[in-house]
Protein backbone atom coordinates (compact mmCIF):
# COMPACT_ATOMS: atom_id res chain seq x y z
CA UNK A 1 0.00 0.00 0.00
CA UNK A 2 1.24 3.30 -0.35
CA UNK A 3 0.71 6.57 1.84
CA UNK A 4 1.48 10.00 0.82
CA UNK A 5 2.83 13.16 2.47
CA UNK A 6 -0.09 16.10 1.73
CA UNK A 7 2.84 18.68 2.25
CA UNK A 8 5.61 17.18 0.08
CA UNK A 9 3.47 15.30 -2.20
CA UNK A 10 6.12 12.58 -2.45
CA UNK A 11 4.63 8.61 -2.72
CA UNK A 12 6.12 7.06 0.28
CA UNK A 13 6.24 2.98 0.14
CA UNK A 14 5.92 0.87 3.06
CA UNK A 15 8.21 -2.27 3.80
CA UNK A 16 6.55 -4.72 1.64
CA UNK A 17 6.92 -2.68 -0.73
CA UNK A 18 10.25 -3.61 -2.03
CA UNK A 19 9.67 -6.70 -2.27
CA UNK A 20 6.46 -6.08 -4.94
CA UNK A 21 9.08 -4.52 -6.78
CA UNK A 22 11.42 -7.19 -7.08
CA UNK A 23 8.70 -9.78 -7.83
CA UNK A 24 7.85 -6.82 -10.91
CA UNK A 25 11.48 -6.92 -12.32
CA UNK A 26 12.38 -9.21 -14.73
CA UNK A 27 15.99 -9.83 -16.38
CA UNK A 28 16.22 -10.37 -20.40
CA UNK A 29 19.01 -12.02 -21.62
CA UNK A 30 19.09 -11.49 -25.57
CA UNK A 31 20.85 -14.15 -27.52
CA UNK A 32 23.10 -15.67 -25.55
CA UNK A 33 25.76 -17.61 -27.09
CA UNK A 34 27.21 -20.05 -23.95
CA UNK A 35 24.58 -21.37 -21.65
CA UNK A 36 27.23 -21.03 -18.75
CA UNK A 37 26.17 -17.21 -18.58
CA UNK A 38 22.77 -18.31 -18.75
CA UNK A 39 23.50 -19.81 -15.25
CA UNK A 40 25.63 -17.06 -13.84
CA UNK A 41 22.60 -14.88 -14.46
CA UNK A 42 20.59 -16.66 -12.49
CA UNK A 43 22.61 -17.27 -9.54
CA UNK A 44 23.56 -13.43 -9.72
CA UNK A 45 19.97 -12.47 -10.05
CA UNK A 46 19.07 -14.69 -6.57
CA UNK A 47 21.30 -13.47 -4.71
CA UNK A 48 19.59 -10.43 -4.85
CA UNK A 49 16.11 -11.83 -4.71
CA UNK A 50 15.02 -11.75 -8.22
CA UNK A 51 13.69 -14.36 -9.91
CA UNK A 52 12.46 -13.78 -13.57
CA UNK A 53 14.70 -14.74 -15.94
CA UNK A 54 13.71 -14.59 -19.89
CA UNK A 55 15.66 -15.51 -22.75
CA UNK A 56 15.34 -14.38 -26.46
CA UNK A 57 16.91 -16.74 -28.39
CA UNK A 58 19.37 -18.29 -26.33
CA UNK A 59 22.10 -20.52 -28.68
CA UNK A 60 21.40 -23.02 -25.75
CA UNK A 61 19.46 -23.87 -22.96
CA UNK A 62 18.37 -25.80 -21.48
CA UNK A 63 22.07 -26.94 -21.12
CA UNK A 64 23.89 -28.95 -18.01
CA UNK A 65 26.69 -26.32 -18.41
CA UNK A 66 23.74 -24.14 -17.26
CA UNK A 67 22.73 -25.78 -13.97
CA UNK A 68 26.05 -26.21 -13.30
CA UNK A 69 26.94 -22.34 -12.78
CA UNK A 70 23.73 -21.56 -11.42
CA UNK A 71 25.08 -23.71 -8.17
CA UNK A 72 21.71 -23.14 -5.94
CA UNK A 73 19.58 -21.06 -8.21
CA UNK A 74 18.00 -24.32 -10.60
CA UNK A 75 14.60 -23.05 -9.51
CA UNK A 76 14.95 -19.51 -11.24
CA UNK A 77 16.90 -21.40 -14.02
CA UNK A 78 14.04 -23.82 -14.19
CA UNK A 79 11.47 -21.07 -14.23
CA UNK A 80 13.55 -19.23 -16.94
CA UNK A 81 10.87 -18.49 -20.00
CA UNK A 82 12.44 -18.74 -23.52
CA UNK A 83 11.22 -15.94 -25.79
CA UNK A 84 11.84 -16.02 -29.57
CA UNK A 85 11.83 -12.03 -29.88
CA UNK A 86 12.63 -9.09 -27.31
CA UNK A 87 9.23 -8.05 -28.17
CA UNK A 88 7.79 -10.98 -27.02
CA UNK A 89 9.94 -10.75 -23.87
CA UNK A 90 8.75 -6.59 -22.99
CA UNK A 91 4.98 -7.59 -23.43
CA UNK A 92 3.40 -6.36 -20.67
CA UNK A 93 6.13 -4.31 -19.15
CA UNK A 94 6.17 -0.31 -18.94
CA UNK A 95 9.74 0.47 -18.97
CA UNK A 96 12.80 -1.21 -19.64
CA UNK A 97 16.95 -0.18 -19.73
CA UNK A 98 19.21 -1.19 -22.14
CA UNK A 99 22.75 -2.09 -21.16
CA UNK A 100 25.33 -1.49 -23.14
CA UNK A 101 29.34 -0.80 -22.67
CA UNK A 102 29.15 1.66 -25.81
CA UNK A 103 27.63 4.19 -26.79
CA UNK A 104 24.87 4.66 -29.25
CA UNK A 105 24.64 7.45 -32.00
CA UNK A 106 20.84 8.93 -31.56
CA UNK A 107 20.09 7.02 -28.72
CA UNK A 108 18.08 7.00 -25.84
CA UNK A 109 19.60 9.03 -22.63
CA UNK A 110 22.40 7.31 -21.43
CA UNK A 111 22.81 6.91 -17.90
CA UNK A 112 25.06 5.29 -15.06
CA UNK A 113 24.03 1.85 -13.71
CA UNK A 114 23.23 3.45 -10.67
CA UNK A 115 21.05 6.06 -11.91
CA UNK A 116 19.35 3.13 -14.00
CA UNK A 117 18.57 1.37 -11.17
CA UNK A 118 17.12 4.03 -9.05
CA UNK A 119 14.65 4.74 -11.83
CA UNK A 120 13.98 1.07 -12.65
CA UNK A 121 13.27 0.49 -8.81
CA UNK A 122 11.25 3.25 -9.02
CA UNK A 123 9.31 2.54 -11.67
CA UNK A 124 8.97 -1.07 -10.53
CA UNK A 125 6.88 -0.12 -7.74
CA UNK A 126 4.06 0.21 -10.17
CA UNK A 127 4.40 -1.66 -12.90
CA UNK A 128 6.20 -4.32 -14.34
CA UNK A 129 10.42 -3.47 -15.48
CA UNK A 130 12.99 -4.89 -17.35
CA UNK A 131 16.58 -4.86 -17.30
CA UNK A 132 17.88 -6.12 -21.13
CA UNK A 133 21.40 -7.55 -21.82
CA UNK A 134 22.55 -8.12 -24.90
CA UNK A 135 24.69 -11.26 -26.52
CA UNK A 136 28.03 -11.55 -25.23
CA UNK A 137 30.31 -11.01 -28.39
CA UNK A 138 27.98 -8.16 -29.78
CA UNK A 139 25.47 -6.71 -27.11
CA UNK A 140 22.03 -5.61 -28.21
CA UNK A 141 21.72 -4.23 -31.77
CA UNK A 142 20.17 -0.59 -32.53
CA UNK A 143 16.84 -1.86 -33.19
CA UNK A 144 16.75 -3.89 -29.67
CA UNK A 145 18.12 -0.86 -27.80
CA UNK A 146 15.19 1.04 -29.59
CA UNK A 147 12.82 -1.42 -27.85
CA UNK A 148 13.68 0.50 -24.52
CA UNK A 149 13.02 3.62 -22.49
CA UNK A 150 16.86 3.76 -21.30
CA UNK A 151 20.34 3.27 -21.75
CA UNK A 152 23.08 2.51 -19.20
CA UNK A 153 26.51 1.96 -19.12
CA UNK A 154 28.57 0.33 -15.94
CA UNK A 155 31.09 2.85 -15.48
CA UNK A 156 33.98 0.72 -15.89
CA UNK A 157 37.24 0.99 -16.95
CA UNK A 158 37.45 2.43 -20.51
CA UNK A 159 40.47 0.28 -21.43
CA UNK A 160 38.85 -2.67 -21.15
CA UNK A 161 34.73 -1.97 -20.67
CA UNK A 162 33.27 -5.33 -21.39
CA UNK A 163 31.66 -7.37 -18.17
CA UNK A 164 31.24 -10.81 -18.43
CA UNK A 165 27.49 -11.17 -18.53
CA UNK A 166 27.16 -12.58 -15.05
CA UNK A 167 28.85 -10.21 -13.81
CA UNK A 168 26.97 -7.59 -15.51
CA UNK A 169 23.84 -8.84 -14.40
CA UNK A 170 25.02 -9.28 -10.75
CA UNK A 171 26.29 -4.97 -10.74
CA UNK A 172 23.08 -4.48 -11.79
CA UNK A 173 20.71 -6.88 -9.38
CA UNK A 174 23.12 -4.96 -6.85
CA UNK A 175 22.22 -1.55 -7.72
CA UNK A 176 18.51 -2.45 -7.82
CA UNK A 177 18.73 -3.94 -4.13
CA UNK A 178 20.75 -1.07 -3.04
CA UNK A 179 18.12 1.76 -4.60
CA UNK A 180 15.43 -0.52 -3.01
CA UNK A 181 16.92 -1.58 0.63
CA UNK A 182 19.61 1.22 1.04
CA UNK A 183 18.00 3.33 3.58
CA UNK A 184 18.38 6.62 1.93
CA UNK A 185 15.52 5.74 -0.92
CA UNK A 186 16.87 8.56 -3.36
CA UNK A 187 14.10 6.98 -5.59
CA UNK A 188 11.25 8.09 -3.62
CA UNK A 189 12.34 11.71 -4.19
CA UNK A 190 12.46 11.06 -7.62
CA UNK A 191 8.48 10.05 -7.95
CA UNK A 192 6.32 12.83 -7.16
CA UNK A 193 2.61 13.49 -7.45
CA UNK A 194 0.79 17.18 -8.11
CA UNK A 195 -1.24 16.98 -5.59
CA UNK A 196 -2.29 14.93 -2.16
CA UNK A 197 -4.36 12.17 -2.60
CA UNK A 198 -3.90 11.35 -6.43
CA UNK A 199 -3.00 7.92 -7.51
CA UNK A 200 -0.54 7.28 -9.89
CA UNK A 201 -1.67 7.19 -13.13
CA UNK A 202 -1.50 3.60 -15.29
CA UNK A 203 1.42 3.63 -17.40
CA UNK A 204 1.33 2.41 -21.25
CA UNK A 205 2.20 -1.58 -21.76
CA UNK A 206 5.46 -1.87 -23.97
CA UNK A 207 3.24 -3.52 -26.68
CA UNK A 208 0.51 -0.51 -26.67
CA UNK A 209 3.48 1.59 -27.53
CA UNK A 210 4.59 -0.61 -30.06
CA UNK A 211 0.97 -0.45 -31.97
CA UNK A 212 1.17 3.53 -31.09
CA UNK A 213 4.86 3.87 -32.86
CA UNK A 214 3.12 1.67 -35.96
CA UNK A 215 0.28 3.76 -36.21
CA UNK A 216 2.61 6.69 -36.48
CA UNK A 217 4.20 5.28 -39.36
CA UNK A 218 1.11 4.31 -41.48
CA UNK A 219 -0.04 8.12 -41.23
CA UNK A 220 3.02 9.48 -41.96
CA UNK A 221 3.78 7.23 -44.76
CA UNK A 222 0.01 8.04 -45.60
CA UNK A 223 0.33 11.55 -45.94
CA UNK A 224 3.81 12.00 -47.54
CA UNK A 225 5.29 13.06 -44.45
CA UNK A 226 7.60 9.68 -44.12
CA UNK A 227 9.41 8.90 -47.62
CA UNK A 228 9.90 5.46 -47.05
CA UNK A 229 12.94 5.70 -49.53
CA UNK A 230 14.50 8.42 -47.67
CA UNK A 231 13.20 7.80 -43.75
CA UNK A 232 16.67 9.47 -42.40
CA UNK A 233 15.94 8.88 -38.85
CA UNK A 234 12.52 10.30 -38.22
CA UNK A 235 11.35 6.83 -36.38
CA UNK A 236 14.55 6.58 -34.28
CA UNK A 237 13.80 10.01 -33.47
CA UNK A 238 9.97 9.66 -32.38
CA UNK A 239 10.92 6.59 -30.29
CA UNK A 240 13.62 8.87 -28.66
CA UNK A 241 10.46 11.10 -27.54
CA UNK A 242 8.07 9.14 -26.55
CA UNK A 243 10.51 7.03 -24.05
CA UNK A 244 11.57 10.47 -22.18
CA UNK A 245 7.69 10.88 -22.06
CA UNK A 246 7.10 8.03 -20.12
CA UNK A 247 3.21 7.50 -21.65
CA UNK A 248 0.39 6.22 -20.13
CA UNK A 249 -2.14 4.50 -21.25
CA UNK A 250 -4.45 7.22 -21.44
CA UNK A 251 -2.28 9.63 -23.10
CA UNK A 252 -1.45 6.43 -25.95
CA UNK A 253 -4.95 6.12 -26.35
CA UNK A 254 -5.31 9.74 -26.87
CA UNK A 255 -2.75 9.97 -29.67
CA UNK A 256 -4.15 7.19 -31.44
CA UNK A 257 -6.92 7.86 -31.52
CA UNK A 258 -6.08 11.76 -32.88
CA UNK A 259 -3.79 9.32 -35.79
CA UNK A 260 -7.05 7.62 -36.56
CA UNK A 261 -9.12 10.70 -37.14
CA UNK A 262 -6.06 12.47 -39.12
CA UNK A 263 -6.71 8.48 -41.44
CA UNK A 264 -10.78 9.47 -41.15
CA UNK A 265 -11.84 12.85 -40.42
CA UNK A 266 -14.93 13.50 -39.63
CA UNK A 267 -17.00 16.70 -40.50
CA UNK A 268 -17.82 19.12 -37.68
CA UNK A 269 -21.80 19.95 -37.55
CA UNK A 270 -22.95 23.45 -38.58
CA UNK A 271 -23.06 25.26 -35.23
Amino acid sequence: MLRRSAKAHIIYVNPVDPLRALANTRIVLVRTSHPGNIGAAARAMKTMGLRRLLLVAPKKFPDPVAEARATGALDVLQAAQVCESLEQALAGSTHAVALSARRRELSHQLRSAREAAVELAGRALNGEVALVFGAEISGLSNDEVGLCHELAMIPADPDYSSLNLGSAVQVMAYELRVALFGGDAPMLKKHQVESAGEIAPELARFEDVEHLYRHFEEIMLATGFLNPAQPKRLMPRLRRLFARASLEKEEVNILRGFLSSVNSPKKRKPQ
